[in-house]
């Protein structure tokens, strides 16, 4: 039986690199709504689909979106995205909805920490690959379908990028 990954992790890969290009060009706030809103699009439905009555992970999302709106305060946040962070813990025999949770836990933290948007891609992307592909799949199959979600995850970030948005 294959190990199965709990991430990406080859920070050196092509494509998690053009992604780290892109983040570093953004402030936090532009990251934190890109990583919000590529989780509830993406990521939250796969964690749906396994546990469709566990709504940590989408109240993560939505208490991310009020501090983001300033109608929380971080530490009402913070809670939100711990309960995520358990949620994951206890997928743990479900690959594909743990890795969605850690996804969407480090989306939410990016009102935290705009590093922290980073975790969307290498939780994220294994989640997409591991639900298209099983989590049978060896990694030589797995990569490039995660690449492929790195490269959507890109696509989608520059589609709200603000040019030039560090210096202005």
């Amino acid at each position: 039986m294959p190990k199965v990954r709990k991430m990406l992790n080859d920070w050196d890969a092509p494509y998690i690199q053009s992604l780290m290009r892109q983040i570093e060009t953004q402030s936090k706030a532009t990251l934190a709504y890109w990583a919000v809103e590529y989780s509830e699009e993406v990521v939250l439905p796969l964690w749906s689909k396994h546990y469709p009555s566990d709504l940590r992970p989408g109240n993560a999302l939505t208490a991310a979106r009020g501090w983001l709106a300033g109608t929380i305060k971080l530490p009402q946040a913070k809670k939100a995205i711990l309960e995520c962070h358990a949620a994951a813990r206890e997928a743990e025999n479900n690959p594909v909805a743990q890795a969605a949770a850690r996804a969407i836990a480090q989306s939410a933290s990016t009102i935290h920490s705009a590093r922290h948007c980073i975790g969307l891609a290498l939780y994220g992307a294994l989640a997409v690959a591991y639900d298209a592909l099983g989590t049978e799949a060896q990694w030589e199959r797995l990569e490039p379908y995660a690449a492929i979600e790195c490269g959507r995850m890109l696509d989608s970030l520059c589609s709200i990028s603000i040019e030039d948005e560090l210096t202005l």
